[in-house]
């Protein structure tokens, strides 16, 4: 019965988002506020109802209700529970779901905003949002409906994937769907913006606060999803550039530039069509890896879905509001009011070049994962774009733009003095040297790319501290007064500092990479193997059986000049219910850095094959981009951001000049 009470809350959902879709447009061609209002109940309802669903498929999994044919598909009695429940998501009917719950979530979040958002502005934007909720539940309904029936029900379940067994992929969808789901606010106010043709320092300042959340989760769900990778699949990398990593790494790119451009536009009242432009594109860009993942055009350990018809339906979803986003941008955009001007060194100038590298390296992963597709539907060749393009496209645009962060941070705003900043970052300059200078010496050379991202993550470092120092007085004023300056320094301006810091990090930890090493060795018992400065000794492999699944593990001691570090162990798994093997990676955290066993086949003279890594400050990629998400959370909590702007600020539409 509950189960069945879901069913009907999707569909009432459904009905819903229409109301919030159409109730707006309509109030606003008659000037009715009162029908206007009918929008923040509705996605209010929507919310409620798009809950109730997902909660009866939790029920439906928790229970092992077999009569669901989701349930039967991707769950299994003996599973553990913990993913029974994670299950949920893990397949393209659940995923959909969760994705529909994010977005009503949202559009719940902004109805209930009253204070932070004009009443006209979120209306129309709760109107967009529910066009976009309306497609997307449509889709549910009609294409992946997780709720229907298989009479009769069969005793037991087929299992979920097995890779999808695991803590990691509990965590990774929800943590990217907020991300890719938070840019439909950003989408939704441009659109908004666009047809009440206002566009000011009260729109900025009401869109950043969903940017900034939904770039914060995006670079945690990127972060969970390439650890997820690196220890799931045996394969001993962090990145590799599959199609399905590039969707969510290209929102990110222009979700970046987005957010540092509503900044220019909330600060100088500058970059306005810029910044609508973006937060289209930004949007878009998550749609197409929407369609990427589940309309069955790319084979990836990622993807959820090869159905055609269901690919179709997300093409018609991206046609309607990529095509009708854009094309409302041209109509309207070329009506509003250009911003203000800033000299070309200035911090609005720098920021501008920051938006132009990142754009273009968004354009070069773009072009990198679509290229191979686009070629093989009209020719039928297949072509394989991997990590030598992205080396000598990517890198080169992404270096300057890490090496013009701190100046960014530095310089003044409007009208900026390069010499002067280029002195007060004298510092970070010379820490960013020694650095590269240090591991020069200390492993006798090394490639030059990994030398200079070393030098670029110390630098980056240094730059945000001396933003810091410079804005607390630092040289000017007494230590004690620095130090008080400092702690009341508004929390945007730590955030931004730790954010940059976290990039510092995350470059350090791939610079880094270029000295790990790799082992291939058969072994036996007893037999021992260098990594690094470590050495393994294999002392037993043995059977293992859990609740689904048997394996045969192998255990390692880890010496170090003799002496015993511990204990890893590695092994080789078969789900018993789909009879598929998966590598279960052994892996021993040393401070930032990690020694990595992944087993290969047994071999018929009886030792086991073996690829061992060491992995020097590895910790280091994925705890940058912590750093990043923890400086874009203490950022949100400024009190600009909870304050309204002045609603007296405000520019209409005129021709443009």
């Amino acid at each position: 019965m509950f189960v069945e009470a879901g069913h009907y809350a999707l569909t009432l959902a459904l009905g819903l988002s229409l109301v919030q879709f159409l109730m707006p447009l309509w109030a606003a061609t008659v000037r009715d506020e009162a029908l206007a209002a009918i929008a923040a109940p509705a996605a209010l309802g929507a919310f409620a109802c798009v809950t109730l669903a997902f909660a009866a498929l939790t029920y439906a999994y928790a229970t092992s209700d077999f009569s669901l044919v989701n349930v039967v598909e991707n769950s299994h009695s003996l599973k553990p529970f913990i993913y029974k429940l994670t299950g949920v998501w893990g397949n393209h009917e659940g995923s959909m779901l969760l994705w529909v719950l994010i977005l009503t979530l949202f559009g719940a979040m902004v109805a209930l905003s009253r204070r932070a958002v004009p009443s006209r502005l979120r209306h129309l934007t709760l109107a967009v949002q529910g066009a976009v909720a309306f497609a997307f539940l449509a889709f549910v309904e009609f294409t992946s409906n997780p709720f229907l029936r298989l009479n009769p029900a069969p005793f037991e379940g087929q299992d979920l994937n097995p890779i999808l067994q695991d803590l990691g992929l509990a965590i990774h969808p929800p943590l990217l769907y907020i991300g890719y789901v938070g840019f439909s606010i950003s989408f939704a106010f441009a659109l908004a913006a666009l047809i009440e043709g206002r566009i000011d320092a009260v729109w900025a300042r009401a869109v950043r606060p969903w940017t900034l959340t939904a770039w914060v989760f995006l670079t945690l769900g990127i972060a969970m999803g390439s650890y997820w990778a690196y220890y799931e699949l045996g394969w001993g990398g962090w990145w590799f550039w599959d199609p399905v990593e590039n969707a969510s790494l290209m929102p990110w790119l222009a979700g970046t530039a987005l957010l540092h451009s509503t900044i220019v536009m909330e600060k100088r009242d500058a970059l306005k069509i810029w910044t609508i432009l973006l937060a289209i594109l930004t949007f878009s860009l998550s749609l197409l890896g929407t369609f990427l993942v589940r309309s069955g055009v790319l084979t990836s350990v990622h993807s959820f879905a090869t159905d055609p018809t269901r690919g179709a339906f997300i093409l018609a979803i991206l046609v309607v509001f990529i095509g009708g986003g854009f094309a409302l941008f041209a109509w309207r955009a070329p009506l509003l009011r250009q911003g203000g001007l800033f000299a070309p060194i200035s911090r609005e100038g720098a920021l501008v070049a920051n938006n132009l590298l990142l754009v273009t390296a968004c354009a070069t992963v773009f072009i990198g994962t679509l290229y191979p597709l686009a070629l093989e539907a009209l020719t039928g060749a297949k072509i394989s774009v991997g990590e030598p393009f992205f080396n000598a496209t990517f890198l080169p645009i992404v270096m300057p733009l890490l090496a013009l962060i701190p100046i960014g941070q530095t310089i003044a705003w409007k009208r900026g003095d390069l010499l002067g900043t280029v002195q007060r970052l004298w510092a970070a300059y010379a820490a960013g040297l020694a650095g590269a200078l240090i591991i020069f010496a200390l492993v006798r050379g090394g490639p030059v790319l990994a030398l200079l991202g070393i030098g670029l993550g110390v630098y980056l470092l240094a730059g945000s501290a001396v933003d810091i120092y410079h804005r607390a007085g630092g040289g000017r004023v007494a230590p004690g007064v620095m130090l008080r300056r400092a702690a009341g320094l508004p929390r945007s301006a730590w955030g931004t500092a730790i954010a940059h810091a976290g990039v510092g990090i995350t470059v350090l930890g791939i610079a880094a990479q270029a000295w790990s090493t790799e082992t291939l060795a058969v072994v036996n018992r007893g037999d021992l193997v260098n990594a690094g400065a470590y050495t393994l000794r294999l002392d037993a492999i043995f059977p293992r059986t859990a609740h689904n699944y048997r394996e045969d593990v192998a255990r390692f001691t880890v010496l170090r000049d003799g002496r015993i570090i511990g204990t890893l162990e590695g092994s080789k798994r078969i789900y018993v219910t789909r009879g598929m093997p998966t590598t279960e990676a052994g892996i021993m955290t040393l401070g930032p850095s990690q020694l990595y066993v992944s087993l290969g086949e047994p071999q018929p003279s009886g030792g086991m094959g073996v690829r061992i890594y060491w992995k020097p400050y590895v910790i280091f990629v994925w705890l940058g981009s912590v750093i990043m998400a923890l400086g874009g959370l203490l950022s949100l909590t400024d009190r600009r951001l909870r304050v309204a702007a002045p609603v007296a600020a405000r520019g209409r539409l005129v021709p443009a000049e």
